[in-house]
């Protein structure tokens, strides 16, 4: 699940979602933005998924107050924190919730075979 999805071609979520989709992964596209990424359709955050492996986020701290308890009723196994999204209290909500936390880079863990 992509958190922060845009059909913006300039921006790291969308370079996600094209890549994570080219490496055979499901996506969902989540945000704001209207229209589709990687042929899934942007989606407001209201759905909650089931069997999600991993949110990674594309939005700053700021925002992501208003996605805690969408990230937490989600239930992935883990939460990438890309560069920019670092958030200390989030980080220990998803911890206590039994869900991996990381600090890293989408597209870095893709292009490395660690995703």
């Amino acid at each position: 699940m992509i958190i922060g999805a845009t059909p913006n071609a300039d921006r790291y979520a969308y370079l996600a979602a094209q890549m994570l989709t080219s490496k055979g992964h499901d996506i969902v596209n989540v945000g704001i933005k209207k229209g589709a990424v990687a042929g899934v359709e942007i989606e407001p955050p209201a759905r909650i998924h089931e069997d999600i492996d991993t949110i990674t986020l594309y939005i700053g701290p700021q925002v992501q107050k208003d996605y805690y308890e969408y990230i937490l009723k989600t239930k992935p196994k883990r939460v990438v924190f890309n560069p920019g999204t670092e958030n200390s209290e989030l980080e220990s909500l998803v911890r206590e919730s039994g869900i991996e936390a990381v600090r890293a880079c989408t597209l870095v863990l893709l292009s490395t075979g660690q995703y």
